[in-house]
């Protein structure tokens, strides 16, 4: 029997990637997007155009309730970089708390397995490192990052609460950095810009000293993760770490771009946002023992892949 698969945020950049392999694994996908940060492009794919029979998109919003029944449901709806959710501040946190009670309420009806895609932006400026999935988090709730932080926050708390208290098999995915193909080159995230600036022969842009770290997993590992925990028995409650261990200090990330696409670009420094976190990096010890999981792409490698996609989307002066 075909499984069914619905995909809340399924033309953004992780969205689609993951609608790519569920239609792979034979399922049955509906992906629903408002496009307020997704791009309706990204589900142009030979894959989405092999398997179009089993492939349907919806343009509807989550703060809606929605209709539909599905064996899976994935909640990958929000806007995920700074610049977008923090001009849509309000409705990001709307989307963090009343559209995933619409998601798990349409898994409630339907027996569905549900997945919460969180973030590592639950630890906030993290004063443990790496962080483990037990630790509980320095964030500032009434910061300009708080929209974002807090909506994940709560709706982890959501979720939670819909498996003690109403019996949905829900599993949680808190992701770090993830690029690859399809990261919008305007959505602000460092990766994106740094690669446009560089192929633009513009200056990259490194904030504060350029110390601080991050830990950058590319798309397809994440993807593996993500159905490495939707569809393994037994995991409803629980919560991992999805990221790449090895850390990058900004500047690391900035010269290995400027090597790659052979940029001549300068290097310049402006001021660091506020609540920007020093450190990130994943402890991935539990889905690493628990599910095998581990990433496979090093970081030169995945970059290489992306700016080959920009190149070929003419993402250049």
């Amino acid at each position: 029997m075909t499984k069914s698969s619905l995909v809340a945020g399924g033309s953004g950049f992780i969205g689609s990637h993951l609608c790519e392999a569920l239609l792979t694994k034979g399922h049955k996908v509906v992906a629903v997007d408002s496009l307020i940060s997704g791009r309706r492009s990204n589900l142009d794919s030979p894959v989405f155009r092999k398997h179009r029979a089993r492939f349907t998109f919806l343009k509807r919003d989550i703060l809606k309730p929605i209709n539909l029944k599905a064996d899976f449901v994935f909640n990958f709806a929000s806007p995920a970089s700074p610049p977008h959710y923090q001009v849509h501040s309000i409705y990001t946190l709307r989307t963090g708390s009343e559209g995933t009670r619409n998601l798990l309420e349409l898994a409630k009806r339907g027996g569905g397995r549900f997945l919460q895609a969180s973030t590592s932006e639950v630890y906030g400026d993290p004063k443990v490192h790496p962080q483990p999935e037990d630790y509980w988090g320095n964030v500032n709730p009434i910061g300009v990052r708080s929209c974002y932080d807090e909506a994940k926050r709560y709706g982890e708390a959501l979720c939670m609460e819909y498996w003690r208290k109403e019996g949905v098999d829900v599993r949680l995915i808190r992701i770090f950095n993830t690029y690859g193909p399809r990261l919008d080159p305007d959505d602000g995230r460092v990766i994106s810009n740094y690669i446009k600036q560089a192929l633009r022969g513009e200056p990259l842009t490194v904030f504060g000293d350029g110390k601080q770290t991050r830990s950058f997993q590319y798309v397809d590992d994440l993807v593996a993760a993500i159905c490495k925990v939707m569809f393994t028995p037994g995991l409803g409650g629980e919560v991992f770490n999805t990221g790449n261990p090895v850390e990058f200090t900004m500047l690391q990330a900035a010269r290995l771009v400027k090597k790659i696409t052979g940029s001549k670009s300068p290097i310049v420094h402006r001021p660091l946002p506020k609540d920007d976190p020093t450190r990130r990096k994943p402890d991935i010890s539990k889905i690493r023992r628990r599910l095998g999981w581990s990433p496979r792409v090093k970081f030169a490698e995945g970059l290489k892949r992306t700016i080959a996609w920009y190149l070929l989307n003419e993402i250049k002066a």
